[in-house]
This record gives C-alpha cells, sequence and structure tokens, in this order.
C-alpha cells in the first residue's frame, strides 16, 4: 500500500512562505495532478516529497511510515524533472538503467529493465541509440522510462510535457496515463496546465499562494468550484458580481430564482456569479440579458460569441450544428440555464 499521506507540511525559504500548512491524502495507485499559476508552491511541494527539500514543519508519510528525515536517495520515488536530465554520454538503455547502476544492480538485471521499459514506452529496440538522435517524445519517453526503472513507491513528474509541442503534448498525455494505469503506480505530476490535469488526473489539486485551494475529482473542479479562483483558473468561466440575499441572485439588473442543480458556495451578500461559456444561452432580443455581439471565434469543434451586457464582459458557447444566425454588432438576449449556475465567495 503506497498511500501519500501529506500533514501540515510548510516550506519557508529565509522569510519567505512558499508553502503554507498543505494536508493532503493521495490515495494508493491514483495519478494525481498539482495544478496552479507559477508561484503556487507546487513544484516545492513536489521537491519536498522527493526529499529534496526539508520541510520547515509537516509530515510526508508512504505506505504510513514517516519519510520527512529520509534521504531522498532511500525514499524509493522516481522522478521526471522538467529538464529530462539525461546522459548525453550515455546510451539511451544505459541512461534508463543508470539508477539501477549506483544502486550496485548487477548488468544483466539492469539490461533486462531496460529492455523491458522500452517496450513499456514503445521504443522496442531502440537500447543502442544515443540521446542526440531521438526526438523530443523519444526522449521524454526515455526520462520516464528511467523514473521507472527502480519500480518506485511514487512516481513523480515536474512539468514532463511542457517542452513538447501541442499535438505531441497532447498525445503523450494519454500515453503517459495508460502507462501509470498498466502500472498502478501512485503518481503526482505539476503542470500548470489546465486541460492536461482534466485530462490526465484521477485527483486535481489546485494552489495558490502556497495553500490548497480545492482537493477533487476533474468533474468535481470544473463544475463545482470551491472558490472563484478555482472557478476562473480551471477551464472558461464567467465571473460576475452578485448579489445573493437567501432567496434570489440579483446580478446586471435581473433577479434569478435558484433552480434544482445551481449551487450556492456563498453566504448572504456581495458574491461572485460563475456561468460556464457553454451554459450561457444566446437568442433574439427579448426577456433575458440584453447584450450586443463584439466577436465571434470559430474553434471548428465550437463557436464562442463574446458580448457586452453593460460593463460586463460575458461569453457564450455553443456547438457548430447549433449556431444562432448573429454576427457582430447584433444585438440579443442572454439567458443562462437553470442548474448550471454557481454563486461563489
Amino acid at each position: 500500500m503506497t498511500e501519500l499521506r501529506i500533514e501540515g507540511l510548510s516550506k519557508r525559504f529565509g522569510t519567505y512562505l512558499a508553502l503554507d500548512d498543505v494536508s493532503i491524502t493521495i490515495p494508493n495507485g491514483k495519478f494525481v495532478c498539482l495544478l496552479g499559476p507559477s508561484g503556487c508552491g507546487k513544484t516545492t511541494l513536489l521537491r519536498l516529497i522527493a526529499g529534496l527539500e526539508t520541510p520547515s514543519e509537516g509530515r510526508i508519510l508512504v505506505g504510513g511510515t514517516d519519510l520527512s528525515a529520509v534521504p531522498s536517495h532511500k525514499r524509493g520515488m522516481g522522478m521526471v524533472f522538467q529538464s529530462l536530465a539525461l546522459f548525453p554520454h550515455l546510451d539511451v538503455a544505459e541512461n534508463i538503467a543508470y539508477p539501477l547502476a549506483i544502486r550496485g544492480t548487477d548488468r544483466a538485471t539492469r539490461q533486462a529493465t531496460a529492455a523491458r521499459l522500452l517496450d513499456l514506452v514503445k521504443l522496442p529496440g531502440m537500447g543502442g541509440r544515443r540521446i542526440h538522435q531521438l526526438s523530443g517524445g523519444q526522449r521524454q519517453r526515455v526520462a520516464i522510462a528511467r523514473g521507472l526503472a527502480i519500480d518506485p513507491k511514487v512516481f513523480l513528474l515536474d512539468e514532463p510535457l511542457s517542452a513538447l509541442d501541442a499535438g505531441l503534448r497532447e498525445h503523450m498525455q494519454i500515453e503517459l496515463r495508460q502507462i501509470q494505469q498498466s502500472l498502478g503506480v501512485t503518481t503526482v505530476v505539476v503542470t500548470h496546465d489546465q486541460k492536461e490535469a482534466l485530462t490526465m488526473a484521477d485527483l486535481v489539486i489546485v494552489m495558490k499562494d502556497g495553500k490548497v485551494q480545492q482537493a477533487g475529482t476533474p468533474m468535481e473542479i470544473y463544475h463545482a468550484p470551491a472558490n472563484a479562483f478555482v472557478a476562473d483558473f480551471i477551464g472558461n468561466t464567467n465571473l460576475m458580481p452578485c448579489r445573493w440575499d437567501g432567496q434570489a441572485i440579483e446580478v446586471l439588473g435581473h433577479r434569478l430564482a435558484p433552480a434544482e442543480g445551481d449551487r450556492i458556495a456563498a453566504a448572504p451578500g456581495l458574491a461572485q456569479l460563475s456561468v460556464r461559456p457553454e451554459h450561457v444561452e444566446i437568442a433574439a432580443p427579448g426577456t433575458g440579458f440584453a447584450a450586443e455581439i463584439t466577436f465571434i471565434r470559430d474553434l471548428g469543434e465550437s463557436v464562442h460569441f463574446v458580448t457586452r451586457c453593460g460593463a460586463q464582459v460575458i461569453t457564450a458557447q455553443v456547438a457548430p450544428g447549433a449556431r444562432p444566425p448573429f454576427g457582430v454588432g447584433d444585438a440579443v438576449s442572454l439567458s443562462f440555464r437553470p442548474g448550471k449556475r454557481v454563486v461563489l465567495a
């Protein structure tokens, strides 16, 4: 059992508090993404788990064993760095087997492990190649294979796909997830890419200013954000100032009665209304929110209508087959789909 538990973890660099009293439980065999803007503490947290930094307070437990004071090389964790850190003077197989070599594993076992992992990452027969002969995606796979060579209790990756182009990155997201599922290893990935986190993770942990803002499944994070920061950071949303009086949502001069499925996560008073673009309905001028179309963005798989309602910009997203016959400058009426509205503090 390799459940990873973080208890009251903090990290200071001088007077700067990089990580502030973080407590997380990551179940055995789950794929977890640490997500947040630059400087939020996600890489610091990963380095603390790996043993590359020493915590100021708190504990790190793997399978119930406290590893907080255990050196990095004795924690039994595999890691893929953002820079990959592959050795150009070693061939592919030697790079993969390097963690075993420094542990004194015999040559035959190292070779067998490298061959097995090359098959796993879909690079069979490439063990004799040099690193400079590989493409970016192939190098990424070699780094992943090396991280798995010691059969790690926990697999850690620091923005492993950030240097790849968009198409290859999406392909590698799927492959990395499939590799993790086939091995069942508890995996923690640092990323700033929301789509990457939503694609791969069993559990997404959203961070800001060294604190965990929300932890949940991708759909929990997307459909039931804990606060306005999470709603705005994950995917696209329309955030509008509103007032919740305990009975209705007052927004843009209208009063909206809550419907079944709407989520009220704020005390009565001033708040923020979050409505995803796909839940904004656009129609001819009528009884809804009067708005004017200012821009149309056709992305092929969806069409985005950017509108202005007074001083508020609101985006509506529709499928190509449901595209309404409106153009830039047209007056329209907007409505927010009942059951899909979220009131946040």
